[in-house]
């Protein structure tokens, strides 16, 4: 369960900055190449392009901390099972070794005890296997209900056909440079929550 510490934002971002681009026009007449440009002015074309600064938006995201603080609640769940059950076992073992060792139970008890023992063993690594397995699944639908959540409100912050293209910027991405006057980012956290928020009936 120790590898259940997992750093869930950077592999969110990781998982939406490599996902796709969102194309929002077809048969555009002109590139509008600007994200990677040095020129101190924004880029123009039929439709202008535009950025979103994937870590900064998802680490202010509302409902990326609803998910991950139900997720972080699952994890100590699961690991507070293990633990427990991992001590009964140990206290089972230790308890066998003293009575074996004093010649307290017969040979056929201390036969039986041992195989036991090692069915129960057995169990706790199939349990530690089925909660880690059961918790990867769950972080996985965490991630993809985010991404969804992203690029469904891109779709209507977008549905005036504004921009050409929205992409996701992070360090390590394939954008090695972006002018600040495409990043609408900040716009687009107000927005997601703004949208949020009305999802769930607080506005």
């Amino acid at each position: 369960m120790k590898k259940g510490q997992l750093i869930i934002n950077v592999i969110l971002a990781a998982a939406v900055a490599g996902l796709f681009v969102l194309q929002f026009t077809k048969g555009t007449k002109g590139s509008a190449s600007g994200a990677n440009t040095t020129n101190e002015t924004i880029p123009s074309g039929d439709k202008p392009i535009a950025y979103v600064q994937i870590d900064t938006l998802i680490n202010n995201f509302d409902l990326f901390f609803e998910l991950r603080e139900k997720f972080q609640e699952k994890q100590k769940t699961s690991e507070a099972e293990l633990a427990s059950k991992s001590k009964k076992f140990e206290n089972e073992y230790q308890d066998f070794q003293y009575k074996a060792n004093k010649g307290l139970i017969t040979r056929t008890t201390a036969q039986q005890m041992q195989q036991d023992l090692a069915v129960e063993q057995q169990n706790l690594i199939n349990l530690r296997d089925q909660l880690t397995m059961e918790l990867a699944e769950e972080e996985q639908v965490m991630n993809r209900q985010i991404i969804e959540d992203i690029t469904q409100y891109l779709k209507e912050f977008n549905q005036d056909n504004k921009y050409q293209y929205i992409f996701s910027y992070s360090f390590g991405s394939n954008i090695l440079y972006a002018h600040d006057g495409l990043d609408i980012t900040e716009d687009v956290v107000k927005g997601l929550n703004e949208n949020y928020k009305k999802k769930k009936g607080l506005e």
